[in-house]
């Protein structure tokens, strides 16, 4: 006997109210926080409106976006979809408001900056005279600072969720516009439990290195390149700087650390480059802004901020 299914009923939509910006604003922040409770600080509302207000949308959309119960809290595959797309949507809100301002000359609204992790320590990094220089140029400008991959920044500055990148200029994208900041130096380490820690590493070859546990980035990404170019064969897989780190600290792989972030491990003797003026690759960091649409007065700005703090200054 063939059984027949129902199709599940689609909620029509329709108009985008604001009370439907309100609830997916209710909703991006619990997915973000990760449940309602600790959606409630964030929002400045109770726990039950938080809820009632999921479930309205989920009502509004005729969908279930998320999980609840003894298991915990999650996203379901369509509540990952929907907060996917409500970046999207508000980020071009963000968009409509920053062109309005553009009209009125004025400067206002939420910018959103995404950082390559660990930059911070860079000596060469600028970025905090950047913000210093922006905060006093506009200051009803509302800052949301991110750390993120090469890979998240790159699709975050596309899908209009973030506005403005620092990255490591690793290869090109023509959507992307890309102005050069600042270099950094990258050496290979080993921890203090590892075999080359307490050893005489000058006469150590590339040949030695590839027989030996080796962490790497897990994204396309200058590590990965120089990984690729010196044949080093990943043993195990990090996705941020302080996971590699984590790997070359248990003294079971070598990895490569940008210099200034391994510093205050090499300091407390955790650490040692392994024949730094040989296994090493500098690379150059670029800010990175979408083409088009055209970017935003703010955005603009920020970029030129950026810039300008980047300036090379003579002795």
């Amino acid at each position: 006997m063939k059984v027949s299914r129902q199709p599940r009923e689609r909620a029509i939509l329709g108009q985008v109210s604001d009370l439907d910006l309100r609830l997916l604003r209710v909703f991006k922040a619990v997915a973000e926080c990760g449940g309602m409770a600790a959606a409630e600080l964030e929002l400045n509302i109770g726990t039950s409106t938080v809820s009632r207000h999921v479930k309205d949308l989920e009502t509004r959309l005729g969908l279930r976006l998320c999980r609840r119960g003894r298991g915990g809290f999650g996203l379901t595959a369509e509540g990952d979809r929907v907060y996917r797309e409500i970046l999207k949507l508000l980020g071009s809100v963000e968009a409509f408001r920053g062109g309005i301002d553009d009209i009125h000359r004025r400067m206002g609204g939420q910018l959103e900056i995404a950082l390559f992790d660990k930059t911070v320590s860079n000596p060469e990094a600028r970025i905090h005279a950047a913000v210093e220089r922006f905060t006093a140029m506009a200051p009803e400008v509302s800052l949301s600072v991110h750390v993120d991959s090469i890979n998240g920044i790159e699709r975050g500055l596309l899908d209009g969720t973030y506005h403005v990148g620092v990255i490591p200029t690793h290869r090109s994208s023509k959507a992307l516009s890309y102005t050069d900041l600042f270099g950094e130096t990258v050496l290979m380490y080993c921890g203090a439990r590892h075999p080359l820690f307490n050893t005489d590493n000058e006469g150590l070859s590339w040949a030695r290195i590839r027989k030996l546990p080796f962490a790497g980035l897990g994204y396309h990404s200058p590590n990965m390149v120089a990984s690729h170019r010196a044949r080093l064969e990943r043993a195990a897989t990090g996705f941020d700087q302080e996971a590699i780190a984590t790997l070359v600290l248990s003294g079971a792989y070598l990895g490569f650390l940008p210099d200034h972030y391994a510093d205050s491990f090499v300091k407390a003797g955790q650490l040692r480059a392994v024949h730094a003026q040989r296994f090493r690759y500098s690379c150059r960091f670029a800010s990175v802004i979408r083409r088009s649409p055209a970017p935003s007065r703010v955005v603009r700005a920020f970029a030129e901020c950026l810039a300008t703090a980047h300036l090379k200054t003579s002795a």
